[in-house]
């Protein structure tokens, strides 16, 4: 969620941004510029690390590295332990969704991720198979058999970027030993904070990563758009010594040679090319991991970045130490049997239900499965004997293959069998339903899937909110083509809209609106559509007000502004409840103030107010006049 507040964290040189959004790793070199501030052996030990770095890079780099050149071949194996900090029921987050990081990381790390696909063919060419597979703990410290998993109960609330996470004297957890084991910590921030990471060369007791348990992994408690599991990707960057793409400072310097420079962070998803620094045509490489866009705008390591990451790692590197880790590898007293019987059912076009016969002595199963055409699996771990797969594409052949883990052991993996998702088919059960007049009655509170056919195809709906629940919520996912979204009121006039790019996901906002019957239109943008699949809405609504980055939108009736969206001019209709001097603030969507201007208000009038300066996206206004005030949303668009 977003603040409203504009604060930076000024350390040495560097300037952290924290402008109304929770920040990856602000936190991250606030500590660093501490520790070099008041460590001189820390100091000296980055300069260190950074001759060695830039050493190793002139030799050659990753490039020397065995199995370099061949596609999956793992070069690092990195044990993790997993410290799950808990004060409520919420915070507790489960092990499925500890995995689910872990899974992220392995994919992201080994250029695995799907959405590689959204990266500009100009910086293809850069992309790096990093070749790390991080695993959960199989031993402990001790050599005891282990998930690599702890849950803690903590009496504190929230933590900082104080290490207090860190410790359990100060109700966290006690690091494990920092050379074999990479700790996360996961846990209620408070203060906005994402996440923050500790680079190389720092203290052993503090040595590792902490994030926000509902930015942790991407299932769960994750909220979007911090949902993906790119959170730890980008801190997990920081521990092996990468730092931000612009090198905290006005087009700085992130020392790594093929990232071009950039003036500061990006935000949100930006448009290709976002041109700065005069860094040339293709402009900023905005969807690397070490920016701040949202999760799913990041897909990809450099190979510049992956030669430092290399230098941390290989022998003589500050965190060698990991390649003896005996982390990864069960401790081994007895004969651990694979399950039998696996078998595949309840398949459809994006799941399947792999099931398989219980094996003795069992701990948990993993179960990896992949496209058939793909070179590497995806794994899950369970204690069922079943499990459900999502998410996946229709009429495509996978692969799936099952092994058991045991207190000291762990089996081999039954042979790989595969199975089919059924082919893609999409009805639309609400049509005829191309106008405003013809809009087809919803249930609110359930999501549907419909179609827009073909490039005349236009979709209306309707409901009725109440005054028990008169603030609306509206989510248009799994979009086939860029198509968008509109809220008309009950006399008709259109009050929101959002217009993402591509197959970004819509949302509307609209609260305390009048009670009736609303309208809803999705179309697609320049006449997109899809004949084979559908997209998913749903609609509710809530006593509650729904809330967009912390700022409260109050659709009342005392104040509206039109046209949505507007040009270089938009007009505030006021009610006979406003009158005189009136402020006029624009705040952007990082909650930056951009514009502020004070209007004469007339009852019932109207006033015009010039945006030309704006550039297109979504605003908030917020009209104030003695007594009266109220936030609204503003579209520009050119």
């Amino acid at each position: 969620m977003r603040k409203i507040a504009l604060f930076f964290c000024v350390a040495s040189s560097i300037i952290c941004s924290q402008s109304f959004a929770q920040q990856r790793s602000c936190a991250s070199h606030q500590v660093y510029q501490k520790q070099i501030a008041e460590d001189p052996n820390f100091a000296q030990k980055q300069r260190d690390i950074e001759s060695y770095t830039q050493a190793y890079i002139a030799s050659g780099g990753s490039a020397t590295q065995v199995g370099y050149a061949q596609r999956g071949a793992i070069t690092y194996n990195i044990p993790v332990v997993v410290h799950v900090l808990y004060n409520t029921t919420a915070q507790n987050i489960s092990d499925a969704q500890v995995q689910s990081q872990i899974d992220v990381l392995n994919k992201d790390f080994q250029l695995n991720n799907a959405d590689t696909t959204k990266i500009p063919t100009a910086f293809k060419s850069l992309t790096a198979d990093c070749k790390i597979q991080f695993c959960l703990a199989k031993r402990d410290p001790n050599g005891a058999t282990t998930t690599g998993i702890i849950h803690k109960s903590t009496t504190k609330t929230s933590f900082g970027s104080d290490d207090g996470a860190k410790k359990s004297s100060t109700g966290g957890d006690d690091a494990w030993n920092s050379s074999q084991y990479l700790n996360l910590w996961v846990c209620n921030l408070g203060g906005g904070l994402l996440g923050y990471a500790q680079f190389p060369g720092g203290a052993s007791a503090t040595d590792g990563v902490v994030i926000l348990y509902s930015a942790f992994g991407n299932t769960g408690t994750v909220s979007a758009p911090y949902n993906l599991g790119r959170t730890a990707t980008h801190e997990v960057g920081h521990w092996l010594n990468l730092r931000h793409i612009w090198g905290d400072a006005n087009c700085g310097d992130d020392l790594v040679g093929d990232t071009p420079k950039q003036q500061t962070s990006n935000f949100g998803c930006p448009t290709y090319p976002h041109v700065t620094c005069s860094n040339g045509t293709n402009g900023d490489m905005f969807m690397n991991y070490m920016d701040y866009v949202d999760d799913g705008c990041m897909q990809m390591f450099s190979l510049g970045q992956r030669d430092r990451i290399y230098a941390v790692l290989q022998s003589g590197g500050t965190r060698a130490s990991l390649n003896t880790s005996l982390g990864c590898t069960t401790p081994t007293t007895s004969t651990c049997n694979a399950p039998t019987n696996p078998t595949a059912a309840s398949i459809t076009q994006t799941g399947a239900t792999i099931s398989w016969t219980a094996a003795t002595g069992v701990m948990s199963y993993s179960l990896q499965y992949k496209l058939s055409t793909a070179s590497t699996y995806t794994t899950v771990t369970t204690t069922a004997t079943s499990y459900v797969l999502t998410n996946l594409t229709a009429g495509t052949i996978y692969n799936y293959q099952i092994a058991t883990t045991c207190s000291a052991s762990t089996s081999a993996y039954t042979a790989p069998a595969n199975f089919t998702t059924t082919a893609a088919t999409c009805t639309d059960k609400y049509e005829s339903n191309n106008t405003l007049a013809t809009a087809a009655a919803i249930t609110v509170g359930t999501a549907f899937d419909a179609q827009i056919a073909n490039s005349t195809d236009k979709d209306y709906y309707s409901f009725i909110n109440t005054t028990a629940a008169k603030n609306i919520k509206i989510s248009l996912t799994n979009l086939p083509a860029d198509y968008d979204l509109v809220l008309y009121n009950p006399s008709g006039t259109q009050v929101a809209i959002s217009q993402n790019a591509s197959t970004t996901a819509e949302s509307v906002l609209y609260n305390n609106g009048v009670i009736g019957t609303y309208k809803v239109y999705v179309y697609g943008y320049s006449s997109a559509y899809s004949s084979t699949k559908c997209y998913n809405l749903k609609v509710e609504t809530s006593s509650t007000t729904y809330r967009l980055m912390n700022q409260v939108i109050e659709s009342t009736p005392t104040v509206g502004i039109y046209p949505q969206p507007a040009g270089n001019f938009a007009n505030i209709k006021f009610d006979n409840n406003w009158k005189g001097a009136t402020d006029v603030i624009i705040i952007n969507q990082l909650g930056a103030v951009v514009n502020k201007t004070i209007i004469n208000a007339e009852a019932n009038g109207t006033s015009k107010f010039n945006i030309s300066q704006l550039n297109n996206g979504m605003y908030f206004i917020k009209i104030t006049n003695g007594k009266n005030s109220t936030t609204q949303k503003l579209m520009v668009q050119h």
